[in-house]
């Protein structure tokens, strides 16, 4: 679980640092390793998005009262 966590959170800041390059710089770093929108690039996309999801659950499961 510990694993799991640690990935969620490398792949949530991996898609912040993104988001922050294409806001402030028009420079898509995963589209810069992986081709745009290739299926690499897809599945990177969508693993930063579960990664999201899945962190949005346990901080939901951490801070009931």
């Amino acid at each position: 679980m510990k694993t799991m966590k640690l990935i969620a959170f490398i792949l949530v800041l991996v898609g912040a640092l993104n988001r922050g390059l294409v806001g402030f710089f028009n420079f898509d770093l995963v589209a810069w390793i992986f081709g745009s929108m290739t299926v690499v690039a897809r599945i990177v996309y969508a693993l930063v998005g579960l990664a999201a999801v899945y962190k949005i659950i346990m901080w939901g499961n951490c801070c009931k009262g």
